[in-house]
């Protein structure tokens, strides 16, 4: 065996320490979420349990964990739906230069480089200025797409560049209409990557706080709900929140992968 050299060593410790400081305070969340009904906010931990995990469904003092998380996950699942549409329809437009093609290129993405919150205070001053009401799923949805579309799009243009034009010529050389053509040829070739998009934006939203601060109205999301109960004084069951969404973020990603693989099977077949 080869001789390792002081070099392999260093970017060894490197690479332990960024792991370390990646994964570290996730995993001090974890520990400091499963205690008993004495647990405190920092350490020593006085008892292990699960009691503060079962604390999440119920009401808080100065809140409740529930009803924001519905409103996230329809809020994610909304944006996600209308992001896949609209970008894959957008991307597809892309493939052929046009007038104008540059201008909307640009305008599309414009809204990754102003900063989050003047987005936010941009879309509070439009409501504000038509008379609207500012909620979560009118307002909040704008904001969001703001920070999706412009993403997916971008990712839905690398996915269509890499794509073979001749899948398609060959189908309606056989006679498939565009609609069958795009059903039966380039829907299964774009899905791994659409179901990629999908949990992106998903997620994008579900996490999203600074476009939603100052357009959500009196109904908090789950990001708002957190960051309010952070600046009160709170208990460990901020940390089971933390615990259980970052288990229901990877059961959602171990989904979308078997979902993958059920759809990659039957194609074989």
């Amino acid at each position: 065996m080869a001789k390792r050299s002081l070099s392999f060593y260093v970017l060894l410790v490197f690479f332990g320490l960024f792991v370390l400081f990646l994964y570290g305070p996730m995993i001090t969340i974890f520990i400091l979420s499963l205690q008993g009904p004495d647990g405190t906010l920092t350490f020593p931990i006085r008892s292990f349990g699960l009691y503060w995990l079962g604390q999440v469904f119920r009401e808080q003092r100065i809140g409740n964990f529930v009803e924001p998380f519905g409103r996230s996950l329809l809020l994610g699942l909304l944006v996600m739906a209308i992001t896949l549409v609209a970008s894959v329809l957008a991307s597809m437009g892309f493939r052929q230069r046009f007038r104008g093609s540059g201008v909307i290129f640009y305008l599309t993405i414009a809204s990754l480089i102003v900063p989050s919150i003047l987005v936010s205070l941009g879309i509070g001053i439009v409501f504000q200025v038509m008379g609207w009401q500012t909620n979560w799923f009118s307002s909040g949805l704008g904001a969001h797409l703001t920070w999706t579309l412009p993403v997916a799009f971008l990712i839905m243009l690398g996915i269509f560049n890499r794509f073979d034009h001749a899948y398609e010529e060959a189908a309606r050389d056989l006679g498939a209409g565009d609609l069958n053509t795009f059903w039966e040829i380039v829907f299964p070739l774009i899905g791994p990557g659409l179901l990629g998009v999908g949990l992106l934006t998903f997620t994008l939203s579900y996490d999203e706080f600074t476009r939603t601060s100052l357009v959500s109205g009196q109904d908090n999301t789950l990001p708002l709900e957190i960051f309010g109960m952070t600046t009160n004084v709170t208990s460990p069951a901020l940390y089971a929140l933390g615990t259980l969404t970052t288990l229901f973020s990877a059961s959602l990603i171990l989904l979308a992968y078997l979902t993958y693989l059920l759809v990659m099977k039957r194609q074989r077949t």
